[in-house]
């Protein structure tokens, strides 16, 4: 299968994870990077899944799966090790509801890749189901090559974008964004000297106005 690489915003929108194991509590330690409404569905749950709930970041239905608890859902991950389970919620999701089956033995609209996030840097890899150890290990690999410096690397440089906007267009405008990648400045970053990237960044802006 092809799938299609695709970055969703999920937020304040209804996700069911039915189960209540191990890759449960995967899915939702990587749900809970955004701001989606999570509700698990399972008899029992992890005592990890169960700190998330007495923390109150999700809702849990102790409970055996009903076609009921897909009631809105934009998502949903049939995550139990009980292939019957797992068809009953393939059964009862909607056309326009996207699955994903663990187990990959029905109907799977999306998968997880790996994710390194560094604020609002994504990385994403994926090998579509065919290799999760080499999934794995490219994932350590970008963690390494991407240092938590790219969160601030790329705010300033978000920042940087929304004055450089606001003050040119034409070609000054794209010499300026272009200039925005210059190595120099991820070096300042990396070595925690912003007010270089900002007094750079002020410099480049007055020399064009």
């Amino acid at each position: 299968m092809s799938y299609f690489p695709l970055l969703m915003n999920i937020d304040y929108k209804k996700v069911v994870i039915v189960g209540g194991g191990h890759v449960a509590r995967q899915k939702v330690e990587a749900l809970l990077q955004t701001k989606a409404v999570l509700t698990i569905i399972s008899p029992t749950v992890t005592g990890k899944l169960q700190q998330y709930i007495n923390d109150g970041l999700l809702t849990w239905k102790e409970k055996e799966f009903e076609p009921g608890d897909l009631d809105d859902a934009t998502l949903i991950f049939a995550v139990t090790n009980d292939e019957e389970v797992n068809n009953a919620v393939e059964e009862a999701t909607q056309h326009w509801q996207l699955l994903s089956r663990a187990d990959a033995k029905g109907r799977v609209d999306f998968i997880n890749p790996a994710v390194v996030r560094r604020g609002e840097f994504v990385v994403t890899v994926s090998t579509s189901g065919a290799s999760p150890g080499l999934t794995s290990q490219v994932k350590k690999d970008l963690e390494e090559q991407f240092g938590n410096h790219y969160a601030e690397y790329v705010s300033f440089l978000k920042e940087a974008r929304k004055q450089i906007l606001q003050a040119f267009t034409g070609d000054t405008k794209k010499q300026l964004l272009a200039e925005l990648l210059d190595p120099q400045v991820l070096q300042w970053v990396e070595q925690g000297e912003k007010q270089e990237c900002e007094a750079w960044l002020q410099q480049r802006i007055g020399e064009q106005l």
